[in-house]
């Protein structure tokens, strides 16, 4: 009896133990999403902005807004493409190495654009204005880089897989119509010599065979139509209608 009460108590603290991780799993990926909603939404007002002091602001501050929206917008493109591409592509783990590093030196040129925003002396940041511009063009143009490489080379893995897929699809083809390059004179150049004395022969010889001497001729082979209700469904593929009776 006292193993039975152990059992059970230890079953029900098992039981205590796994519903706290599973709440805290819960909580913590409630917690992450929340995390991802008000950074997205972070962004996105921030980006706004930028956008709109670009365009209606003149002088420095317009020049720095401007700055930022495409040092942003040139990094997050870089950063999408490169872990789209890592899913399939292991090769790019080590881009997406070095687009980190490349993106501390684009998050520490990101602060002190935002830094300059707020500095009243304008005089001073229109100073700055050209070795900020570098220093944009420099980041702008190695994430740029990375990010072409990576959709050259999923391009020319398309490409790839697609020729070989053509030459495949060639093959079947010609399978499929393989009776348009049988010749019946081949079969009959392949086929035994019969006897010089055999029935067959004699009755060739005097006409009296079943086919007139000439030889029956083959019936073609009935070509199998394929189940339509077998076939995979695509976008671009209209459903077929259901046959009525009368």
């Amino acid at each position: 009896m006292e193993a039975v009460i152990l059992i059970l108590g230890l079953l029900v603290v098992a039981f205590m133990a796994l519903g706290v991780y599973a709440t805290v799993k819960v909580v913590g990926a409630a917690k992450r999403g929340v995390d991802r909603t008000i950074t997205q939404a972070r962004r996105t007002v921030e980006d706004t902005t930028l956008r709109a002091k670009s365009y209606g602001q003149l002088g420095v501050g317009g020049e720095l807004a401007q700055l930022r929206l495409s040092l942003r917008t040139s990094m997050r493109a870089t950063q999408e493409a490169l872990q789209a591409g890592a899913v399939e592509d292991a090769s790019l783990s080590e881009s997406l190495g070095l687009f980190e590093r490349l993106g501390v030196h684009g998050r520490e040129l990101d602060e002190d654009l935002k830094r300059l925003e707020r500095e009243p002396d304008k005089a001073t940041v229109a100073s700055l204005l050209p070795d900020l511009k570098k220093r944009t063009e420099r980041i702008t143009r190695a994430a740029e880089s990375l990010r072409w490489a990576a959709r050259d080379r999923a391009r020319q893995f398309a490409d790839d897989d697609l020729a070989a897929l053509n030459v495949q699809i060639d093959v079947e083809a010609g399978a499929l119509r393989h009776w348009t390059t049988e010749e019946p004179a081949a079969e009959s150049r392949t086929a035994a010599p019969e006897p010089p004395d055999s029935p067959a022969r004699g009755q060739e010889r005097s006409g009296t065979g079943p086919a007139g001497g000439e030889g029956a001729p083959q019936a073609p082979q009935a070509l199998t139509a394929p189940d339509p209700r077998l076939r995979a469904g695509y976008p671009w593929q209209k459903a077929a209608r259901p046959e009525t009776t009368n």
